[in-house]
């Protein structure tokens, strides 16, 4: 992927590692969009960040990612780049009163909603890239957020397939697999013991730099490779080349 030049939209870019990737695509001189479901969180980009375009978007709702894709086809045909980054996590128990409510959220944005865009992105043209955000509890999870765990570990495995499926095209597919970071991922406070945004996305870009697809950083790094020398070969078995 290049660095600069291209348009590019992140879901999910009104905090966390959403902003922090806008904010240095910006500076790498890039034209950045950003959606997500808060007004108040997308003004302060606006504020911090003018050049970024927002929209508000809530990407649970499959209306809403249509009219997203049908807003960016009009006004910005020429985008290149998806980022694939919108995401939450609820702290509960399977015996909770409201799980299933909450646990059918935590699908339909962590799971749903990117599978649909991505589907949608790839009928423009002009796409070049898709990035999409996981996690290091795609391979261990933790069992505090059962659900984004597992939410995670199928975005991952789709990923793959992605990848996979899409090697004779013209679309790159790049995973990004970050550790816990210290943002309000979850809830205020939750992480703060967590390494900060910045160097995570110093590390991925150093690696972006380097030409790599799969981007970690600490401990993520060791849990993408464990395995995968079982893992390659099944895969490359049950998926052969056309």
């Amino acid at each position: 992927m290049k660095l600069s030049g291209n348009k590019i939209l992140i879901t999910g870019g009104g905090s966390g590692i959403g902003y922090a990737l806008a904010e240095r695509l910006v500076d790498e001189g890039n034209t950045v969009i950003i959606c997500g479901r808060r007004e108040s969180a997308l003004k302060e980009v606006a504020e911090k960040l003018p050049s970024v375009v927002t929209r508000q978007c809530d990407l649970s709702t499959e209306s809403e990612r249509v009219n997203l894709f049908e807003w960016i086809s009009r006004e910005h045909g020429d985008l290149n780049v998806l980022v694939n980054n919108a995401g939450i996590q609820n702290w509960m128990s399977v015996t909770d009163e409201d799980f299933f409510s909450r646990a059918k959220n935590e699908i339909a944005t962590n799971i749903e909603a990117p599978i649909h865009l991505t589907s949608l992105f790839l009928k423009l043209k002009s796409l070049e890239t898709i990035m999409n955000v996981t996690s290091g509890l795609s391979f261990v999870p933790f069992t505090k957020v059962p659900v984004y765990s597992a939410t995670k570990a199928f975005f991952h495995s789709f990923t793959i397939s992605l990848r996979h499926l899409l090697k004779s095209s013209n679309v790159e597919v790049i995973e990004i697999i970050p550790p816990a970071l210290n943002t309000d991922l979850g809830g205020k406070g939750l992480h703060d013991f967590a390494p900060p945004v910045s160097e995570f996305i110093d590390s991925i870009f150093a690696q972006l730099k380097e030409g790599k697809s799969d981007l970690t950083f600490g401990f993520t790094g060791a849990l993408s490779e464990a395995g995968r020398e079982v893992f390659r070969p099944v895969f490359a078995q049950i998926n052969p080349e056309n």
